[in-house]
């Protein structure tokens, strides 16, 4: 049985309440023919949730012009045996599995995981170099690069990225020795840890600047456990890195993916979901500073979708960006919801 959306604590993912989504009031879709690039959602088995291409669709399809998605690794499917380092390969082969299909134009227009972001551990050094090549081959031609995320905290409420995770993973010379084979066989970085750690990313981007760099989630902004109650504290000091970041022209940030870890809005208790409007008030400061310091042609919006659908429908979702850029100039508007995303991942959505 599903545990109830009131016992759901910030930071875990859980399997969207369907029922509990179903009640939110209608919207009509905003600038319906404005062309999207989702460029950062899942697809998974996680116990009970499956989210594949059906339950994808049902989402792309509920009334926005999304054009194509970008899939982003979720250490689902990957092989069952074989060398460790070569498991995650399974996961970008079974994604290109689901990218065949939709090329085959019978699930509709959208060209879904027209670009696909794998998981590769950089810390093998220069032994990643063939892990990379295995899911070049996997991609059969969509294969767009790697996010290897570096989330830590000393507080045990956050959560780490992972188990065995370690402060400072990205200044650590073996993963920098894997980042730089990646970069060699032209492929990009997504860059995920949490808003205290974005000095690693700024110096990253700088000992890099070749290697393109997307930020995820507009820096990991974190607002429960000890950052609860501490907004002014936490916006000031996440504005400053980001600003720091925005000086380095190899970086892109992602516009989305605050439902879990920025903790704006307390989804959990609600008798109904959040409209739009709601989104975008509560998101609208960080949204704000981020294409006030990157410009639109270096941020994009993202679903981050299974993992916001447990606040939010995608195409409420949406509306709230599109209130968010409403002041935005046409072209300002093809960039954040298209242009910046297909050039990032070398998309062809013509």
């Amino acid at each position: 049985m599903a545990e109830p959306r009131q016992d759901w604590k910030f930071g875990h993912i859980y399997t969207p309440d369907e029922a509990w989504l179903a009640t939110t009031a209608e919207e009509s879709v905003l600038e319906p023919d404005l062309p999207i690039v989702d460029p950062h959602h899942h697809l998974w088995q996680r116990g009970d949730h499956r989210y594949f291409v059906d339950e994808l669709l049902a989402d792309l399809n509920t009334g926005h012009n999304i054009v194509a998605t970008v899939f982003l690794e979720c250490r689902s499917m990957y092989r069952a045996s074989g060398p460790a380092e070569f498991r995650p390969v399974g996961e970008t082969e079974f994604v290109a599995g689901i990218a065949a299909m939709s090329a085959s134009g019978n699930y509709g227009p959208t060209r879904v995981a027209a670009g696909i972001v794998g998981y590769a551990d950089l810390t093998l050094g220069d032994r990643v170099e063939p892990v990379l090549l295995a899911h070049l081959r996997a991609g059969c031609g969509h294969f767009r690069g790697v996010r290897h995320s570096a989330g830590w905290d000393e507080s045990p409420i956050i959560g780490n990225s992972r188990d065995d995770m370690r402060p400072h993973l990205y200044q650590q010379p073996d993963f920098r020795a894997g980042l730089k084979r990646l970069s060699a066989l032209g492929l990009s970085f997504d860059a995920w840890l949490y808003h205290p750690q974005l000095t690693d990313v700024v110096d990253l981007a700088r000992a890099v600047p070749a290697t393109p760099i997307i930020m995820g989630h507009v820096g990991g902004l974190l607002g429960y456990g000890p950052y609860a109650g501490r907004r002014d504290e936490v916006f000031a000091d996440w504005k400053g890195s980001m600003a720091e970041l925005a000086t380095c022209p190899n970086v892109v940030v992602k516009l989305g993916g605050m439902v879990n870890r920025g903790a704006g809005y307390d989804f959990h208790s609600a008798p109904v979901p959040p409209s739009s409007e709601t989104i975008a008030e509560v998101w609208r400061p960080y949204i704000e500073t981020c294409i006030e310091l990157f410009g639109p042609t270096r941020c994009m919006f993202e679903s981050n979708f299974p993992v916001d659908k447990m606040a939010i429908g995608y195409k409420a979702l949406w509306n709230a960006f599109k209130r968010l850029a409403s002041g935005a100039s046409r072209d300002e508007k093809l960039a954040l919801f298209c242009g910046t995303a297909a050039r990032t991942y070398r998309l062809d959505i013509t």
